[in-house]
This record gives structure tokens, C-alpha cells and sequence, in this order.
């Protein structure tokens, strides 16, 4: 390994692949066997968790040591190299063709970043997948280097907080464990290609909101034929856009949220995309909002070793090398406790657990609040309006008034629509709503051209 991938090694952080140690101990055969049981990957020694290279010298008994420590795994592991790179040292550990592999303190595996102790029903699970080679692995024979986007390699970075200073797309993927020699994985055209449909025709995420509590009108509809991390903003964007917010006022502090916990529809999206089947085609991801209901769907089901029951207790990756790409964006729980996650978030918010089935598709379906359903049928009926008028018609103009009535039955109504129906000059409109958001009445969420209007008085 030559000094520059080693900085590039760093620079990136710890990952499924990549485990820091700063200074040799004979605990590392946890990590060896780990990496044995996952994918394979480097230990660098003198490396601390933030990256600061701190200067650990390889001697011939550390070498022994470290060998020796990876013979006496049951079964042996064998490393091809361990070698000297600047001022650390970097320990080769191959995938292993003989999973499960231990050592004297147990079976250990990697998750993402951290190398974990497996459990019973892990180990087992582990011993019937060993010889599966998952989709996210397999080389993508039409892709060239020409096809992967520098851009978005330059947004990952960016979004995952690293720096770096020259992109060379074939670096940066082998190092993230997403091309070898032999070509790109598919997980590295999921994620950086500049037009990922063109070779993977299922990546696709359908966004869907339905007036009333069926699939037959359909309100708002968005494809997302884009890498994955588009997917996921885009469905984030399009979940807000789409959910009533709630404001809580105590004291001088106000505090908006929306009827669903925004960090619980986070880690859904998330595990929605981590854990698709992507080898099933002609199926998408589904995001729907229903007037009771908001579903996410995943094609794929329960990964092999996952049912219901062992939801927040067992942690099963269908994709993890698109698992570990999420956690360095910080949006998935390094140590797969995302259900934990939501099932907090959705007690603190005084909200039940979502339904969770599965067959073909994973569902899980959060069911929209009682009194945001209510605020939806006022804001049809008129009810708002009737409350603004009162609570809000002393405070401002006539026009202003008429404008926020309005904006409670078409929250996306533009300028030059409001004047139309108004009969008023569309300048007047947006020198009154300029008032109403001086005022802290009215704000505007999005874009001007796909944004909407949120009344905040």
C-alpha cells in the first residue's frame, strides 16, 4: 500500500472495511476474525478514532504476534501482508471462505464502523448465508470509470463531513470497498453512477400522496430515478411537504413539529433503502401519505435470519456495504438499533409503535394523528378559517385575512392564482404576504416553483 491510499484510508474514517487501532494489543484477533466474518478489510495500528496518526514501528515480534494471533482462529485465517506505511501499520485481513471464523473471546463480526460480539442466532445466520454473494457485491459488467459522477463523490464527502483534496473515482471507491480490480460493485453504481437507472433499472424510489384513506386519487406523485442518496432526500423532502405541522407555544418559546417525528421517518426511509432487495426487478421503493396513514415499502421482505420478533434485538444486513455508505452519512445507527430508535421517538412524541409486516415487500405504516386528521378536515370545511378570523382579524387588513382563507384550502396556490380569485393586482398579494410573514403569520416552505405555504399565527 502506498502512502497516499493509506491517507486516504484516514481521511474517509472508520468503516465496515477499515478498523483503527492505536497501538498493536493481542485483542486485535477480535477484529481479525471480525473482518474474516464480514467482508475483509485493513487493521491500521497507530491510528486513533479521529484520525490523528500517532506512530506505531513494526517489529519482527509484533509480526509474529499478530500471525500468530490469526493462525490459532478457529479455523486459521490466514494474512497475506502485514506491512509498514508511513508512520502506522497495516494489517491485510482476506474475506473468509470458511465463515464463521472465532477467536478465544468468541465470534465478532463487523457492523459498519464497530467490530460486535455475534450472538447464538447470529452465529447461525452467519454459517447459512456464508456462500451467498448478496447483489450490492457483484460486479456491474456495463459501467466504466467514464460513467461514475465526480460530483456526487464530492456531495459524499461533503455530506459525511471529510476532506479531501484530489477525487480519483477509482480510488475512492476500491478504498470504500465498492470496486475491485475486476470492476465497479453494484453498490458503487447505486451510489455514484451519473445515471444509475441505465444499468440497474429497479433503482427507483415512487413518492405518492392520495386524498382520503385509498390508493384511487392521487393528489402528488414523484419518481426518483436517481442514486441513492437522492432517493432519500427527495422522499424526506416530499414526506414535509405533505405532513400537517404542529405548533406548541410555552411561554416565549415556540416549538414546531410535524405529526410524525421527523428523525422516526428518517431512519425508515433509511431502512428502507438499506434494506431493499435490488436484485428484484421491476419494483420500486414506495413512500405513500394517506390521508390516515403514511406507509414506506421496501421490495424484499425480512432478510434471511430477520422476523418481527426480533426487531431491535437481532441486527440482520441485507446491504452492507450500502449500510455502511449510510452510516458515514449519519443517517443509520452504527449498531443497527434503528427500530429501538423509532420505537423512543415515537413514545416521546405520545405515538404507538407503527404496524410492521412483511411478505414479498417489508411495510411499515404510521398511522397519521387524530388531531391532524381533524386539522385536515377543518382546513377542507373551513374551520381555520373561521378561528383565524376571529383570533387574527384584529390584527390585520382585510387583505391579509382573505389571503391567509385562502391559504388554508390550497396551501400551494401561487401569487397570480390568490389575485386571480381575489380579484386583486399581484402585487398587492405579495406586498400583503410580505406583512404576513413580517408579522410571523405565514412562511414559505421549498422552492417558489414546488414549495408551499405554512400559516404559523
Amino acid at each position: 500500500m502506498k502512502i497516499n491510499e493509506l491517507n486516504l484510508l484516514i481521511a474517509e474514517g472508520e468503516g465496515l472495511t477499515v478498523e483503527f487501532k492505536e497501538k498493536y494489543t493481542p485483542k486485535i484477533d477480535r477484529d481479525i476474525v471480525a473482518l474474516a466474518n464480514s467482508k475483509g478489510g485493513l487493521i491500521i495500528l497507530g491510528v486513533d478514532d479521529k484520525g490523528k496518526v500517532l506512530d506505531e514501528q513494526l517489529t519482527n515480534q509484533m509480526k509474529a504476534e499478530v500471525l500468530s494471533l490469526a493462525r490459532n482462529c478457529e479455523p486459521h485465517i490466514t494474512i497475506p501482508k502485514v506491512s509498514q506505511v508511513g508512520k502506522a501499520i497495516v494489517i491485510e485481513i482476506p474475506e473468509g471462505d470458511e465463515k464463521p471464523y472465532s477467536c478465544s473471546s468468541g465470534y465478532f463480526r463487523r457492523l459498519d464502523a464497530v467490530t460486535q460480539k455475534m450472538t447464538q442466532k447470529e452465529v447461525g445466520t452467519l454459517f447459512k448465508n456464508a456462500n451467498a454473494i448478496s447483489y450490492e457485491e457483484r460486479i456491474c459488467r456495463d459501467i466504466s470509470w467514464d460513467d461514475i459522477s465526480k460530483e456526487k463523490i464530492k456531495i459524499f464527502f461533503k455530506e459525511a463531513g471529510i476532506t479531501i483534496n484530489k477525487i480519483d473515482p477509482q480510488d475512492v471507491l476500491t478504498s470504500l470497498n465498492l470496486a475491485t480490480k475486476s470492476g465497479i460493485k453494484n453498490a458503487g453504481v447505486l451510489f455514484f453512477a451519473r445515471d444509475p437507472r441505465r444499468f440497474i433499472v429497479q433503482c427507483e424510489t415512487i413518492l405518492v400522496s392520495f386524498k382520503g384513506t385509498n390508493r384511487l386519487d392521487i393528489l402528488d406523485r414523484k419518481d426518483i430515478q436517481e442514486d441513492l442518496w437522492t432517493q432519500y432526500q427527495e422522499a424526506l423532502i416530499f414526506l414535509k411537504r405533505h405532513l400537517s405541522i404542529r405548533t406548541e407555544i410555552k411561554g416565549l418559546d415556540r416549538r414546531d413539529s410535524y405529526e410524525i417525528p421527523l428523525e422516526t421517518l428518517r431512519e425508515a426511509v433509511a431502512n428502507a433503502i438499506i434494506h431493499r432487495d435490488y436484485s428484484v426487478r421491476g419494483t420500486s421503493i414506495m413512500v405513500e401519505v394517506h390521508d390516515d396513514k403514511v406507509i414506506i415499502k421496501n421490495p424484499g421482505g425480512f432478510p434471511a435470519g430477520m422476523s418481527q420478533d426480533k426487531l431491535g434485538a437481532l441486527s440482520v444486513r441485507r446491504n452492507e456495504l450500502i449500510a455502511d455508505l449510510f452510516a458515514r452519512l449519519h443517517r443509520s445507527e452504527r449498531m443497527g438499533s434503528g427500530f429501538k430508535r423509532i420505537r423512543e421517538s415515537m413514545e416521546a412524541a405520545g405515538l404507538p409503535f407503527p404496524k410492521i409486516s412483511s411478505d414479498e415487500f417489508f411495510f411499515i405504516e404510521f398511522e397519521r394523528p387524530a388531531k391532524a386528521k381533524e386539522s385536515i378536515e377543518k382546513d377542507k370545511t373551513g374551520g381555520l378559517v373561521e378561528k383565524l378570523g376571529v383570533r387574527l382579524g384584529v390584527r390585520l387588513g382585510v387583505n391579509q385575512v382573505r389571503i391567509l382563507e385562502f391559504i388554508t384550502k390550497n396551501k400551494f396556490a401561487t401569487i397570480v392564482e390568490i389575485a386571480g380569485k381575489l380579484e386583486l393586482s399581484s402585487t398587492a398579494v405579495e406586498n400583503n404576504i410580505a406583512k404576513l410573514k413580517e408579522k410571523g403569520f405565514l412562511r414559505r416552505e421549498g422552492s417558489d416553483k414546488s414549495g408551499y405555504w405554512v400559516i404559523t399565527g
